[in-house]
């Protein structure tokens, strides 16, 4: 059921839609080199074939899974001799081209720079990570999403009456709630879909009537548990935790919960989580409510212990707490001041009075001589110079506990004197 032409092809009118740069390029045969980028079964290679049945060019295909350096050089050797004889340009397909190392991408650059083939790279990885910058600065990147729902139900009704390449031929009655289904947790993947109707059509018993009916129960049984898209080392591994702290951040408990439960599904190390709940804790609820760092940190701790599917509901309780709890982000402003203030800045010396004087010949050098005992003083505070020079980097917020914070600093400050100000910047975000 691959598409053939345009018009069969499913989804993608961000970028096929009538008028979309895209579409004009294949339908006039001046398709560039290009790399179609997008998860399983969205329909790369399908888009790749159909190009390759709008040009003029020779089309050549190699895998980044089966072909090796000796396979690149034979094909690019004979588009070189084409194009010097007859004339004419060979459009290179190289499919999962992310799994090429680079001395292999590095084969493809000088006879892509020169035009003697045009490439199509397919990738299910972000071609800014994984295929090399040269190759990407003479390519188009086109990203390619998940399929809708209502694409991958058309998909599924043409391959229901299509009697020469589908499942036409066959006495089939199919509920609209199973297909409603099959579109449902394919999860944007067509080719899942489509797998799974082939396996309910070939699989169930006819009836006495001898027609094959396919009900929700068979449509559930045939595409069994949801495969999230979701790869360990790529785009929906970091995409997802940010969408999972920015939620946190945003005091969103059910998005938090619901991309949590997405990592978990998808076989998320627990720890990878947890951590990012710990700087998430510091960074963005920090003084505000101390106990989602604790919370935090026994929640990593469990998942240590543990691991799933038991961490889930620990790991969940510091996600709600955090979620909801008070926000400042005074913390990471403040050290991320002070260390540039260290970085740009004179370093300050040790003051005499606040060196160790804990050694013989200390009060010679004046080492301790001055120092006042905290404790020994009304509120166990007392002003002096603890710096040598006047700055502020701390500058906390009106937040949950920060609020108290706030009102015993300016308290102290006012009794030490004030200062002046080093202004804290900007800090942190996912």
């Amino acid at each position: 059921m691959r598409p053939r032409t345009l018009d069969e092809y499913a989804g993608q009118g961000h970028i096929l839609g009538p008028g979309h740069l895209l579409r004009r390029a294949i339908e006039a045969d001046r398709v560039q080199s290009l790399i179609l980028y997008g998860p399983p079964g969205t329909g790369k290679t399908s888009l790749a074939q159909i190009i390759a049945e709008k040009t003029r060019a020779k089309f050549e295909r190699l895998s980044g899974v089966e072909s090796n350096v000796a396979d690149m050089r034979r094909v690019l050797q004979g588009a070189a001799n084409r194009l010097q004889n007859t004339g004419q340009p060979t459009l290179l397909f190289v499919d999962e081209i992310h799994r090429f190392n680079k001395s292999q991408q590095d084969v493809l650059l000088p006879d892509v720079e020169s035009g003697v083939v045009k490439l199509i790279g397919a990738t299910t990885h972000n071609p800014f990570f994984f295929v090399n910058s040269p190759l990407v600065s003479r390519s188009q990147i086109f990203e390619l999403r998940p399929l809708g729902e209502d694409d991958i139900l058309g998909m599924l009704q043409r391959a229901l009456r299509d009697s020469d390449r589908g499942l036409g031929f066959l006495p089939l009655d199919v509920d609209p709630d199973a297909l409603a289904h099959l579109a449902r947790i394919s999860d944007g993947d067509g080719r899942k879909a489509l797998n799974s109707l082939e396996i309910a059509a070939l699989t169930t018993q006819p009836g006495p009537d001898g027609r094959i009916r396919i009900d929700l129960g068979v449509a559930e049984q045939c595409i069994q548990r949801k495969a999230v898209v979701y790869d360990g080392d790529g785009d929906a591994h970091y995409d997802t935790i940010s969408a999972f702290i920015k939620s946190m951040r945003g005091s969103d408990p059910d998005a938090a919960l619901y991309w949590l439960a997405k990592m978990i599904h998808a076989g998320e190390d627990p720890r990878f989580i947890t951590r990012r709940l710990l700087v998430h804790a510091a960074e963005d609820v920090g003084l505000a409510d101390p106990m989602a760092l604790v919370l935090a940190n026994a929640a990593h701790h469990a998942a240590e212990h543990v691991g799933w599917p038991e961490a889930r509901i620990p790991v969940a309780e510091a996600t709600i707490y955090i979620a909801t709890a008070p926000k400042s982000n005074s913390v990471i402003k403040a050290i991320d001041a002070a260390l540039e203030d260290v970085r740009s800045g004179r370093t300050l010396p040790v003051p005499a009075h606040l060196r160790d004087g804990h050694y013989k010949g200390a009060k010679q050098l004046g080492h301790g001589v001055g120092y006042e005992y905290a404790h020994d003083h009304p509120g166990h505070f007392v002003a002096q110079d603890y710096l040598g020079e006047p700055r502020k980097f701390y500058e906390p917020t009106d937040q949950g506990t920060e609020k108290k914070i706030r009102e015993r600093l300016e308290r102290w400050r006012a009794t030490a004197g004030g200062g002046a100000t080093v202004e804290p910047k900007s800090g942190g975000g996912a």
